[in-house]
């Protein structure tokens, strides 16, 4: 384990700030392991198993030195909207084949591609799981009788309506020595886990004042088992895994992205830089054995991981752990868990969905009114009302959208002519009459790529029509910065329009990002490798060596140096007068 790069230079002083923070992030792991399960709608025991299994493994096998991974909030709408249409155990099996995902997805060294998604994308999301999370508590808080949990924010909400007049006092009191404890604690110490003090504080409460009068954790789910089950494999069938393949994706691809956004946090707070590919094998790993011993999927833990570092985490040493404390708790105390309240969850679970919200970067991406802003709305409309699958599909197809319009009016066509004074080209000026009616040039600059060739190919096709026939093009492509096959079919097009009217067409300066394409294609071979310059000047000596000599007599366009000798008529032959033959 210690040849693992990340444990280079391990002393004995980090091995006390590793235990000093698996300690604390085990503590704090236990309350969030069972609240984040139950939301989910399964046991509260399957949510310490993932915390123990899926921490230890990560740890183990991820590319990052601070991670701590195990259940999380965004993975709540989803595992409970997965449990509600397949059950407990299909749940598992998506979460195994998530996992096959992960791993693949880091063996292809696809990790970095997750970096691209937009952050208005990002941010819509998580903020929309927030608002499911925040609102899935409200029941529990409120010690509702007979709410029926649904799939659809509104009709959770319509439950709510429906069933306030059930309210529960006692749970109402729990709730809130729960949150003040809790919003106490997180602002008078960090020493002290905040979840776990207002635990503690509501469970005591509850067992004290209101014994039998609110639900509790035995009263709903029976007693915690002590140790972790047997291991077990999935009965898997073909249909079975098509069926479960579109819920597989979407915790594959919401696992992997909060992985590696909590990677990219941890790397900024403890001043060091991830794998991200070892890192999706890691998660992958863990989130095919997880299932296997009943635990629930898994993810990189931003909040948990944060607590790490700020408790002088020096290696993945105290993400183990923090895995092997949560086993002991669970070995040791489980039986003590069937006394703590419901009531006393929800405001934990409240709490990490304010967290979790965004709710400073979501205004501020609001407050430009940019495509960006509406990415953001829709993106997060679409998670509360819809589901995360569509929200992101349509987040990331909107954000698409604009950036290619965005793009497409990047590219600058520009027609140039030669400075008499430093004979370099330039932008011609509005109104100057010294175009070549037989050369024409134009300046491309930007990309050309398929968000940009029609409106490429559409303005040089405009300008070949009004040049007359047997025209020269000359295409300075230095400042194109890429190219895609749509943007070589486009120059494919031009080419052969330049051909079919009698010209000829140049290009200069292509670039080492757009020569490989032109050559691939075999387009450089059908223009002619000797109409491919590197420079300007020697292009237009070439062009002026091919233009029609009868259409440069009498122009008075003076375009190029040159002009002034072409347009002269050729002397006439000298011929001797009569004397002059006489005498010879």
């Amino acid at each position: 384990m210690l040849s693992d790069i990340r444990f280079q230079g391990y002393n004995a002083s980090y091995l006390k700030r590793d235990l000093a923070a698996g300690l604390i992030v085990g503590i704090v792991a236990i309350p969030l392991g069972m609240a984040f399960a139950i939301a989910s709608g399964v046991r509260p025991e399957y949510g310490i198993y993932t915390v123990i299994l899926a921490g230890l493994l990560v740890s183990l096998l991820g590319g990052s030195k601070f991670q701590i991974a195990g259940p999380t909030g965004a993975f709540v709408p989803i595992l409970f909207a997965i449990v509600m249409e397949h059950g407990y155990e299909n749940l598992l099996i998506a979460g195994f084949m998530a996992g096959i995902m992960l791993v693949l997805l880091g063996l292809f060294k696809l990790g970095s591609l997750m970096r691209y998604i937009p952050r208005p994308v990002t941010i819509g999301f998580t903020t929309g799981i927030a608002v499911i999370i925040f609102s899935g508590q409200i029941a529990h808080f409120l010690g509702l009788r007979n709410v029926k949990k649904k799939e659809a924010f509104h009709e959770n909400m319509r439950e709510i309506a429906v069933h306030i007049e059930t309210v529960n006092w006692y749970s109402v009191g729990t709730a809130v020595i729960c949150l003040a404890v809790l919003l106490m604690t997180s602002r008078l110490t960090t020493k002290v886990p905040p979840a776990l003090a207002g635990l503690i504080a509501a469970t005591l409460a509850a067992v004290l004042f209101f014994r039998g009068k609110i639900d509790t954790i035995g009263s709903t789910y029976g007693a915690i088992p002590t140790g972790l089950p047997t291991f077990k494999l999935p009965a898997l069938s073909w249909d079975l895994v098509v069926d479960l393949l579109p819920a597989a994706f979407v915790i594959a691809m919401l696992g992997g992205i909060e992985s590696l956004l909590s990677a990219m946090v941890a790397d900024r707070m403890g001043g060091d830089k991830h794998n991200s590919n070892k890192e999706l094998i890691g998660q992958g790993i863990a989130n095919m054995v997880t299932p296997l011993f009943g635990g629930i999927p898994a993810t990189g833990a931003i909040a948990r991981t944060a607590t790490n570092i700020k408790n002088g985490s020096a290696s993945p040493l105290s993400g183990i752990i923090h895995a092997l404390v949560v086993l002991v708790v669970l070995l040791v105390f489980a039986p003590y868990a069937s006394h703590i309240p419901l009531a006393a969850m929800a405001p934990i679970l409240m709490f990490v969905a304010w967290n979790m919200s965004e709710r400073r970067e979501f205004m501020h991406v609001l407050k430009t009114r940019t495509g960006d802003s509406v990415v953001l709305v829709v993106t997060f409309l679409l998670t509360v009302f819809a589901d995360l699958t569509t929200a992101v599909g349509a987040g990331l197809v909107l954000a698409a959208v604009l950036f290619i319009k965005r793009m497409s009016g990047t590219l600058k066509l520009e027609g140039v002519l030669p400075d008499p004074q430093d004979k370099l080209v330039k932008p011609a000026q509005g109104g100057e009459e010294r175009s070549c009616p037989q050369i024409a040039i134009f300046t491309v600059e930007g990309p050309l790529f398929f968000g940009t060739s029609s409106a490429f190919l559409e303005t040089i096709k405009d300008k070949l029509a009004a040049g007359g026939p047997q025209p020269i093009l000359l295409l300075r492509m230095g400042k194109v910065s890429d190219m895609d096959t749509t943007g070589e079919a486009a120059l494919a097009d031009i080419a052969e329009e330049v051909k079919a009217r009698g010209g000829t067409l140049l290009l200069t300066g292509i670039t080492p990002a757009v020569r490989p394409i032109l050559d691939s294609s075999g387009l450089s071979a059908k223009i002619g490798e000797e109409r491919l310059f590197r420079r300007t000047g020697e292009a237009i000596a070439y062009a002026l060596r091919r233009v029609s000599p009868a259409r440069c007599l009498g122009c008075r366009q003076f375009t190029f140096d040159e002009c002034t000798e072409l347009s002269k008529p050729a002397p006439a032959a000298v011929r001797p007068d009569r004397a002059g033959v006489l005498q010879g």
